[in-house]
C-alpha cells in the first residue's frame, strides 16, 4: 500500500467504526452503584452531601433546608490509552494486525469508569468521605443522630448480611430521623459468589428456611478479586447513590497521523487512541455497608 494522506485517512476511518462498535458492546457495570453526574470545570463541590430532604408538615413559613457546610470536591483526571501503528504494515498492507488493538481499545475506554468506582469499595476503608471519616467508618456523626457505623469486620455469611441489612436500616439523618435505607444490592468479589448466591438464592440454609433468599441482587465485581473477603451491600434505589462517577468529556477516538508528523517521521509511527477527563469519589455512606471478612462472627 502507498502511504499517502488519502490511505491514512481511510486507516482512520477504519479504526474509528472498529472502535466505536467495540466502545458500543461494551457492558460497564459502574452505574449500578454510581449516580454519573455530568461535570463542567476542572472540579466540583459536592457540598449537598449530607442533607437529605424530606417532607414535613407546613406550619407557619416554609423552612429552608440549607445545604450543608461540608466541602467534599471530586477534582477531574486526565486518561488516556495509546497504540503506535508502524508504517512498514501500511506499507506492507498488514493493517488487519491491529483490529483487535483498536477493539481492546474501545471496551477499556468504555469500561474504563468501573475501575474508577469499584476501586473506591476497596480503599473505602482507608479514604475519606464528605464527612471527614473513611467512607466505611464506625466513627460517622450526623446532627442530632450521634455516632453510626456502616462498617464490619465479619465474613459474608447469612448472619453478618442479616445483620448488615439491620444496621443500615437502623441508620438516622441529621434531624434524627430513621432514612428508611432498602439495602437492594450485595457486591462480591468472584471468591465469594458461591456464599452470596446461597444467602440470596437457596430455600433453606443448614436446614432452616432461608430468610434472605430474594431480599437483594448479586454483582459480582472482578475487580474485587484481590480483596476476595471483602463485601458490599448497597442502596441502589435512590436518585443518589453511594458512589460517583464524575465526567468532564467522555471518552473520543484521536489519532496523531499526518504523514509528516513527527513520530512519523522519528520513529516511522502513526499513533492512535483514546482520552477522556474524569474522576470518581464517594456519595452518602449512608447507602453502603462494607465488611473487610477478615473476621467470624461468635458463635
Amino acid at each position: 500500500m502507498i502511504v499517502n494522506q488519502q490511505a491514512l485517512r481511510g486507516i482512520y476511518t477504519s479504526f474509528k467504526v472498529i472502535f466505536n462498535k467495540a466502545f458500543e458492546n461494551a457492558e460497564p457495570q459502574h452505574t449500578k452503584v454510581a449516580t454519573v453526574i455530568p461535570s463542567s470545570a476542572g472540579s466540583e463541590n459536592y457540598k449537598w452531601l449530607g442533607k437529605i430532604p424530606r417532607m414535613r408538615e407546613w406550619i407557619g413559613d416554609r423552612v429552608i433546608q440549607n445545604l450543608s457546610a461540608y466541602d467534599y470536591t471530586i477534582k477531574n483526571k486526565d486518561f488516556e490509552v495509546t497504540i503506535g501503528v508502524d508504517r512498514n504494515d501500511i506499507e506492507d498492507d498488514t493493517i488487519g494486525v491491529y483490529r483487535p488493538l483498536i477493539e481492546q481499545i474501545g471496551e477499556s475506554a468504555k469500561l474504563h469508569p468501573d475501575e474508577l468506582v469499584f476501586e473506591l469499595l476497596l480503599k473505602g476503608f482507608e479514604e475519606k468521605c464528605y464527612d471527614g471519616q473513611t467512607f466505611f467508618s464506625a466513627s460517622h456523626k450526623e446532627g442530632k443522630s450521634g455516632t453510626q457505623s456502616n462498617k464490619s469486620e465479619f465474613k459474608l455469611e447469612p448472619r453478618s448480611y442479616g445483620a448488615a441489612r439491620t444496621q443500615m436500616r437502623s441508620l438516622k439523618d441529621d434531624q434524627g430521623k430513621v432514612i428508611k435505607v432498602n439495602p437492594n444490592l450485595l457486591v462480591v468479589s468472584p471468591q465469594n459468589e458461591d456464599m452470596a448466591k446461597k444467602i440470596l438464592t437457596a430455600e433453606k440454609i443448614d436446614g432452616e428456611v432461608n430468610i434472605y433468599k430474594g431480599t437483594s441482587e448479586l454483582l459480582v465485581v472482578p475487580e474485587l478479586a484481590d480483596v476476595p473477603n471483602a463485601w458490599f451491600l448497597l442502596d441502589v434505589s435512590r436518585p443518589i447513590r453511594p458512589l460517583i462517577f464524575q465526567q468532564r468529556k467522555a471518552p473520543q477516538f484521536v489519532a496523531k497521523d499526518n504523514i509528516d508528523d513527527d513520530n512519523v517521521f522519528f520513529q516511522k509511527q502513526f499513533i492512535y487512541g483514546a482520552d477522556s477527563r474524569d474522576n470518581a469519589g464517594y456519595g452518602l455512606w449512608q447507602l453502603a455497608f462494607g465488611s473487610t471478612g477478615t473476621k467470624s462472627m461468635p458463635a
